[in-house]
């Protein structure tokens, strides 16, 4: 009896080293494996868990569940992996998380594994920070073979998006993405895209600002394509791939919620979904911020809720940076008699630039307070009076 419990426990051992050392292991045999540790006895647990509580400040609960993975004597090796996180920039609070959620890092060898992935990602135009925050969000990489994966993975996206710096901006915006299976996911929808029409041009931008968007079962984003297409949009214009990505972030009671608040402001449901196909951001604009917008425009500016419905792109302005300041403004100028009336579209539409020179520049003469009038209208806006939620 006793001799075949330590059998059982050897087999166990080896097993989870298999497993602790391979990162392409399958997720659910290591969560097997740790199951069954769960029940076996081994003299160095006690010193993980001591380890993990003194060193990185676990809790003894889940210093008991990370120990589970770990079977180490002496603080070296997960010393010598703390130090390196330590010193290319990662706090002891990005640490523990890390080690949370891949306690096999400790097993690493910092300078031989660990560094030359590092100096990988930042040939190809990662900063540290950047590096450091797509790290934390999606440690397993680090788990991944330099050569076998994430060279070959990284050179995939770059082909795809045709450049290396649009690869580092996709997977940037979303660190995920680096461990998504492209042939799964990413490249069947991409296909949808085209077969339907959209311009790669359009695909390979939208793909790389919105790379979250395009990781959706193929089956559900074709019926999302086939939706948009259905619904008049045009596959050539770059609005057709954003009614997309709307569709694909937000969820059917969100915009059941969204198509409330716009009710209330006196839309009515065609008038909602002509806005829509106008500018699609607006299903995806918080609720907050709607009703800060109209609250502001119809009740404060005087504009009619309808003329809005018609200028919806104003629904994807700062409402703090430019939306309260410039619609205060406006209000002085028009009470100054220095214009008689100010069109929505150039009020909130034109950049900042364009704005200060059309209409505080242009009448610095005649009222040089202006451009102080003009601050003073930001600073308010941003200092709390007025806020979008």
């Amino acid at each position: 009896m006793f001799n075949r419990h330590s059998k059982d426990i050897s087999i166990l051992h080896r097993l989870s080293y298999i497993v602790m050392n391979d990162s392409s292991s399958n997720p659910s045999f290591f969560l097997r494996v740790r199951c069954i540790s769960k029940t076996s006895s081994d003299p160095s647990q006690s010193f993980v868990v001591s380890y993990l509580k003194e060193k990185l400040g676990f809790s003894p609960e889940s210093a008991m569940t990370a120990c589970r993975y770990l079977f180490f004597k002496t603080p070296d090796k997960p010393d010598s992996v703390i130090a390196f996180l330590e010193k290319h920039g990662f706090s002891k609070t990005q640490i523990k998380k890390i080690i949370a959620i891949r306690p096999d890092l400790l097993y690493s060898n910092a300078e031989k594994t660990l560094l030359p992935k590092l100096e990988f990602f930042q040939s190809k135009g990662f900063s540290s920070p950047e590096l450091i925050k797509i790290l934390f969000y999606n440690p397993t990489i680090l788990t991944y073979s330099l050569d076998k994966k994430i060279v070959p993975r990284f050179n995939q996206l770059s082909n795809l998006l045709q450049s290396d710096s649009k690869a580092t901006t996709a997977i940037k915006r979303h660190p995920l993405l680096f461990s998504c299976q492209l042939d799964a996911y990413l490249l069947p929808n991409i296909s949808i895209l085209r077969d339907n029409g959209v311009p790669e041009s359009n695909i390979i931008s939208m793909f790389t600002h919105h790379p979250k968007s395009f990781v959706l079962n193929p089956d559900r984003f074709k019926e999302i394509v086939k939706k948009v297409k259905e619904m008049g949009f045009n596959p050539l214009l770059l609005k057709f791939i954003l009614a997309v990505i709307v569709f694909r972030k937000v969820s059917k009671p969100a915009m059941e919620r969204k198509f409330d608040v716009y009710k209330k402001w006196g839309w009515s449901e065609l008038e909602i979904w002509e806005a829509f196909r106008r500018y699609p951001n607006v299903m995806e604009t918080s609720e907050e911020k709607i009703v800060a917008i109209m609250d502001f425009l119809v009740n404060k500016m005087g504009f009619q809720s309808l003329l809005i419905a018609n200028q919806p792109s104003v629904f994807g302005r700062s409402f703090e940076k430019r939306i309260v300041p410039r619609g205060l403004f406006a209000q002085d100028l028009l009470s100054k008699g220095l214009i008689k009336n100010l069109g929505f579209s150039t009020l909130f539409d034109t950049s900042e630039k364009v704005f200060v020179r059309r209409f505080v520049n242009k009448y610095e003469c005649k009222a040089p307070e202006l451009l102080m009038l003009y601050k003073e209208k930001q600073d308010l806006a941003i200092g709390g009076k007025y806020r979008s939620g």
